[in-house]
């Protein structure tokens, strides 16, 4: 079971004014791959993306956050640069999978900013702001999620198959 941390980006959500539908829903979809050990409402302000994510990573020990919210256009969308902001390499396979799976559904998907990538041995993945949007990417990433996390955190090393 690994551990997983939960950071929404809102303005409105961080000052009580909107519920976190998008961050419970997340919750909800990755039962089974570990426990929620951090959750956080953030405003949408690079600075307080970043300390989050470093806090959880080097302070708390998580092993997989997901964030919400702040990937797409608007001015206070800043979620993508606070995690390169903070990451050491890039995955950038996970965005991408998640665009493509949802550019069928809509092509509103290409203005989709989301990153991921690693801090030392903690993945972070971006996730779209809306549940629908967070369901809709999980459902991609959730499949190989779990083997990413074991070689990542060194609880796996095998990744070639015959």
């Amino acid at each position: 079971m690994y551990r997983i941390g939960i950071i929404t980006a809102s303005d409105k959500g961080s000052r009580g004014e909107r519920e976190d539908i998008s961050g419970r829903t997340i919750e909800e979809m990755i039962q089974g791959i570990g426990e929620i050990a951090a959750y956080l409402i953030v405003p949408d302000e690079q600075r307080a993306l970043s300390a989050a994510m470093i806090e959880m990573a080097d302070q708390q020990g998580i092993d997989l956050i997901l964030t919400t919210g702040g990937t797409g256009l608007g001015p206070r969308d800043v979620t993508p640069e606070a995690t390169l902001a903070v990451i050491d390499r890039l995955v950038p396979g996970i965005p991408e999978a998640m665009r493509a799976e949802s550019l069928k559904k809509t092509s509103r998907a290409m203005l989709s900013r989301a990153v991921a990538g690693t801090r030392g041995r903690t993945l972070i993945i971006n996730l779209p702001g809306s549940p629908k949007g967070v369901r809709e990417c999980l459902e991609v990433v959730l499949p190989s999620l779990e083997h990413g996390l074991a070689i990542m955190t060194g609880q796996s090393g095998e990744c070639g198959q015959k």
